[in-house]
């Protein structure tokens, strides 16, 4: 596979910034590197003469019983036996990394927390993604919110925002949280579907729940089955508060907009990574940011003045809702990239902990509901993962000076010399700071009320931005939305729970309500239970994301070749994508050497045909070559992977010979392919029959239009997708 991995220059220029590098320099005190100069001793120190044989009774001719006695045989056995850990209760599923947060706009009009002030500085990053629903052996691409958790390790603390990739929830009130994940977890009685939504008691959730109705919208939609953790929008979900110098408070919401562009996986390609690499998405963002392609998102805030909360038809504390950009524009203000992978994955990735209670001066809480549940559930839930010292260790300490008065508890790393404990003490040591000091003072907000449990009446609205999503998407992005519903309730074998569920669906759209009512077998509605408003808002669609400009960096583009392959054709492509940043990545009829035709050159398969599938590439190459082809051609693995390709909407490219190749896998008359040496792009299937000297750049500018076969490639492939195959069925008429 072509390596971009950047010299160690780079990658410390690109980790320690100005002060980027602080959280870098702490976690060297505890790493360690392996060497062949090392040699194996106990954790208590004792270097030990063989990991192969337990100590035991015996000679030539007999092995006798083994003894207990052996402390080196015991401590291995002890440590094995106590490696895992509890998983956490949702978001078990994870992968992440390092990286660093630059501020280009100071927000100091809002707040006065510094890392939203001074633009001077770089604030190191760790992010963890994950799915919720999944254990942590789950698979990648299951159809699942994901989370988006940044822990910024600031110079006045760490302040976690615990993020997801859709900015609502299901549910108002974290009093719900242990019903909506029960019934989206397996169900009980036989720990029955994993990872899926696709069951009763999800629905019947659903259902029952009308506040959840905007969510599972949301969740049905590509947003749910995302092609990258590099290609997602990340969202706050909750309100918080800004306070700036003058003591004024605002309300605001975070938002994070990846410079890729919000991109999906098609769902019958999530079906089939799932089982083909379920580890794909793990290994898209480290791949990424070993080949030096780092991630990277533009860092956004909705900003509404307290005077201004009761404004809006809608309870801004509500975090079923979206505040609509229309209404509340997004302000981006700074950028964040990924750029160092973790040295382990369970001391970094897995024991991070977020907590929506971490906040630095010059941000604060709202009264959003299931924030303030958050703020208790996610401090707690660390005690049964972690113990009570969980903020000691070294991936969840911060980089600013810590002393306080907490002491003891199991696995207490600190040690605090002194003879006092306890504020006030005799000496006024470690006093409380004051505001001046940088101390953290509370917003002093008035509040009346009565003790109730009850919510106010803006909260009992639960349809209108239900149907504000569904006016927004993309007709592509509807005919989606239709088939993940028809997936999920044609997977509920209980009736109650799909006919009941079809009457929910026409509170958003009859016709939705009829399509899905028609293909999970319920009863049609025959009137909407409510008028669609027809309103609409940006944003929402993720059509209007395409990306800060058209790039194939990061993507895999396969290359099929056999013996007898076209030399020429194959070292441009090569050339070209390995230019733009993407990944070549060649796969063969073997593994083993394969020869170009006349012997100009050989190529040894980064992969073979049935080793790789079509499924772990954004696009695919043919070279031409008359033997590569004729063995291409007979080959129903090869037929298959254009015809899959074809099918999921990815752009392909062929030269030469491999043009007939192309034409027989896909066999539609729509689909036009080149005659001569003009380039013919058709539906994203790009051809040049005849290649000549120079016909194939390796300098390729990724322009609408461009004249070039490599042009027109690259255009492609920068789309993501040739969604008009799918708006005029052609993909339908592919059998992959």
């Amino acid at each position: 596979m072509a390596s971009y991995l950047p010299s160690m220059e780079k990658v410390q220029h690109a980790v320690l910034g100005p002060r980027g590098g602080d959280k870098v320099a702490d976690l060297q005190k505890e790493t360690k590197e392996m060497s062949d100069k090392d040699r194996l001793t106990t954790d208590y120190g004792v270097k030990q003469t063989s990991a192969d044989d337990w100590l035991k009774i015996v000679n030539n001719d007999k092995t006798g019983p083994m003894l207990l006695e052996d402390p080196f045989a015991r401590e291995r056995i002890h440590r094995f036996d106590h490696e895992r850990i509890p998983e956490r209760v949702v978001h078990a599923r994870g992968s992440g990394a390092f990286g660093k947060f630059k501020l280009f706009e100071s927000a100091e009009d809002v707040t006065f927390a510094p890392i939203l002030t001074d633009t001077s500085r770089e604030t190191p990053i760790f992010i963890r993604f994950s799915t919720v629903l999944g254990s942590r052996g789950s698979a990648d691409t299951v159809r699942d919110v994901r989370g988006f958790a940044i822990k910024f390790y600031t110079q006045e603390g760490n302040w976690d925002i615990v993020a997801n990739n859709i900015p609502v929830f299901f549910i108002q009130d974290a009093i719900k949280f242990p019903d909506v994940i029960h019934a989206g977890k397996p169900e009980p009685h036989n720990e029955v579907p994993q990872a899926q939504t696709a069951h009763n008691n999800f629905w019947d959730f659903q259902y029952n729940h009308t506040e959840a109705t905007h969510m599972f919208m949301w969740a049905m939609s590509d947003r749910g089955i995302p092609r990258s953790y590099r290609m997602m929008q990340g969202f706050g979900v909750n309100t918080f508060t800004l306070i700036n110098a003058k003591g004024e408070r605002h309300f605001v919401k975070f938002i994070f907009t990846p410079e890729l562009g919000v991109h999906s996986l098609i769902w019958d390609e999530a079906l089939k990574l799932a089982g083909q690499d379920p580890d794909f998405h793990r290994k898209d963002l480290w791949e990424a940011i070993e080949n030096g392609v780092f991630p990277k998102w533009k860092f956004g805030i909705q900003v509404i003045p307290e005077a201004d909360e009761h404004k809006f038809d809608f309870d801004i504390l509500d975090a079923t809702k979206i505040w609509p950009e229309d209404l509340v524009p997004v302000r981006y203000i700074g950028e964040f990239e990924l750029n160092r992978n973790p040295d382990e994955f369970f001391p970094q990735t897995e024991q991070v902990a977020f907590c929506t209670s971490h906040i630095v001066p010059g941000i604060g809480f709202s009264d959003d509901p299931l924030l303030q549940g958050r703020n208790f559930s996610y401090f707690d839930t660390q005690l049964s993962r972690l113990g009570i010292n969980w903020q000691e260790l070294p991936i969840n300490r911060p980089v600013c000076p810590v002393m306080n008065f907490n002491r003891d508890g199991a696995m207490r790393h600190t040690i605090t010399k002194g003879t006092v404990n306890y504020w006030p003490n005799r000496f006024e040591k470690v006093k409380p700071a004051t505001h001046e000091e940088g101390g953290y003072v509370e917003y002093a907000e008035k509040v009346a009320g009565i003790k109730a449990r009850a919510r106010s009446a803006k909260f009992k609205e639960h349809f209108a931005q239900a149907q504000l999503f569904w006016n927004s998407m993309s007709a592509v992005e509807k005919n989606h939305i239709i088939n993940a519903l028809g997936f999920e309730l044609d997977h509920c074998e209980d009736p109650v729970v799909y006919e009941r569920m079809v009457t929910r669906l026409a509170d958003i759209d009859l016709g939705l309500a009829q399509t899905v009512a028609e293909m999970v077998g319920g009863e049609p509605p025959k009137e909407a239970s409510r008028p669609n408003h027809g309103r609409k808002a940006p944003g929402l669609s993720q059509t209007e994301f395409p990306g800060s400009k058209p790039t194939i960096a990061s993507r895999r583009i396969a290359i099929l070749v056999a013996d007898g392959y076209d030399q020429v054709a194959y070292s441009a492509a090569y050339a070209a994508i390995s230019a733009g940043l993407a990944i070549p990545m060649v796969i063969g009829t073997k593994r083993s050497k394969i020869v170009a035709a006349g012997g100009a050159g050989s190529t040894t398969p980064h992969h073979h045909l049935e080793g790789f599938r079509s499924t772990m590439v954004d696009a695919i190459f043919i070279p031409g070559g008359v033997d590569s082809i004729r063995a291409l051609s007979k080959n129903g693995r090869a037929l298959h992977w254009i015809r899959e390709a074809f099918g999921h909407l990815k752009a392909i490219g062929a030269t030469g010979e491999a043009v007939d190749l192309v034409n027989k896998a896909i066999g539609l008359p729509a689909v036009s392919v080149s005659e001569s040496a003009e380039v013919q792009d058709s539906y994203g299937v790009v051809t040049m029959r005849e290649t000549k000297p120079g016909s194939l750049s390796e300098a390729v500018d990724i322009v609408k239009g461009g004249a070039g076969f490599m042009e027109k490639f690259f255009h492609n492939i920068a789309q993501h997708r040739c969604w008009a195959r799918e708006l005029d069925g052609l993909h339908t008429q592919v059998a992959y």
